[in-house]
């Protein structure tokens, strides 16, 4: 890529580290002037998202990271009035239904709101004398005041709820060195809502993971067959598990005995037990990646932006002897190192083998670890949606059609012909 344009800081882009760049501390995607026709080409047949922002500012000041508590404690603040907040306008939202739902049982009973029946006031008329004030209409200052109270709870829960989003995304509070920087919003198909997973993408992952993080890292709860159908053939699965060694047993004789790997196995873990993982990594534990989207707060974001976070630690932080800086991770310092570069690994279909694209297929193989019915129970939710939607639109007409004339009905008093006479007048 053509980086005369964008290094030091021209025109408010600033180089950062490999393929990422921000624009006056906003991630963007570069102009198409500042990339060649390679690196389009790669964008737009890798799909990988070298376009964003993964960087921190190594400026950061002492005092800013040492504001961090103050920042999650705002954050906090805010969250919970978000949350009471809407606890409050889901409880007067209920009220004000319940009470409407009265108001119009009592209107088709021929009750205004206020308790005065429309009937004493027609029986009245009828015999001259004085109607019963407040009575009933459809123009009543009681409507007036619901559409308008409801028109308010309306507006300060739309408000609350936009509010609450943008207090969600900000990265304002992510200067902070205890918790880890906030990763970026990267766009993974499957995390849309009706999105699903790249197989594509799952089938180059899992040969990431097999060359690059089996090494120390273990996937207890994926076996050779999950493969199946996924990203794989049922001969390439069974092929791949072929080639290791597993203990089984015991025999006839009561022994032990090695065979060869099959598509009921789980893939291999490196070490034999946690104490050899540790002694081969100075103390540290590997954790398992079976469900590491899930456990981690940030899920796929978090990964990648972790993955591709490795930079030198700024100025005034100490980084222990054995450990890497990564803003990403809580308290800045990991164990694990860099693994990720360009070429680490060469894709059989050709695609290319870019840093940020070999973390985006690792990580996408790992969502699919921890999340294998995602793409079935969005179908399901799909199907779930439209069926009960018809229904309620059904249910909605039933309603509608059974009580419309009861809703509907009108009191009216017919006075007799006779009405005005004395019952001891006999005259016709």
């Amino acid at each position: 890529m053509d980086t005369s344009k964008v290094t030091g800081n021209n025109n408010g882009y600033e180089i950062l580290s490999g393929d990422f760049y921000k624009y006056r501390g906003e991630k963007v995607t570069l102009p198409s002037d500042t990339s060649d026709s390679d690196d389009e080409s790669l964008s737009e047949t890798g799909n990988d998202f070298s376009g964003l922002d993964t960087s921190i500012d190594t400026n950061t000041s002492d005092s800013s990271r040492n504001d961090s508590s103050h920042d999650n404690s705002l954050r906090r603040n805010y969250i919970l009035i978000g949350v009471f907040s809407g606890i409050g306008l889901l409880v007067i939202g209920t009220i004000a239904i319940i009470l409407r739902r009265k108001w119009r049982t009592r209107r088709a009973m021929g009750i205004d709101p206020m308790g005065h029946n429309n009937l004493e006031n027609a029986l009245a008329e009828e015999l001259g004398g004085a109607t019963v004030p407040g009575a009933f209409s459809d123009n009543t200052d009681q409507s007036v005041t619901y559409n308008a109270a409801m028109g308010a709870l309306g507006a300060t829960a739309i408000g609350s709820g936009v509010l609450l989003f943008n207090l969600n995304r900000t990265a304002a509070y992510a200067n902070m060195e205890a918790e880890g920087l906030h990763p970026a919003d990267y766009p993974f198909p499957q995390k849309k809502m009706l999105g699903t997973f790249d197989h594509a993408s799952i089938r180059r992952g899992f040969q990431v993971f097999k060359e690059v993080c089996a090494a120390c890292h273990s996937l207890d709860l994926v076996y050779w067959r999950n493969l199946v159908g996924v990203a794989y053939s049922d001969e390439e699965a069974r092929a791949m598990a072929e080639e290791y060694e597993y203990t089984d047993g015991p025999d006839d004789q009561g022994e032990m005995f090695e065979r060869t790997g099959k598509l009921t196995d789980p893939i291999p873990r490196p070490y034999a037990n946690e104490e050899a993982a540790r002694a081969a990594n100075a103390g540290a534990l590997p954790p398992d990646l079976s469900l590491i989207t899930k456990a981690r707060h940030g899920g796929v974001d978090y990964i990648y932006a972790l993955l591709t976070g490795y930079t030198d630690a700024p100025a005034g932080v100490d980084i222990k002897e054995g450990l890497n800086y990564n803003p990403y991770f809580p308290g800045g310092s990991i164990a694990m190192a860099q693994n990720i570069f360009d070429g680490v690994v060469e894709y059989e279909d050709g695609t290319p083998n870019t840093a940020s694209q070999i973390t985006k297929d690792v990580v996408t193989f790992l969502n699919w670890a921890a999340e294998p019915e995602l793409d079935d129970r969005k179908k399901i939710g799909a199907k779930a949606a439209l069926l009960f939607s018809s229904l309620t639109l059904i249910a909605l007409w039933i309603k509608r059609n059974r009580w419309h004339t009861i809703k509907t009905r009108k009191i009216v008093f017919n006075s007799p012909k006779n009405w005005g006479k004395s019952p001891f007048d006999k005259s016709k």
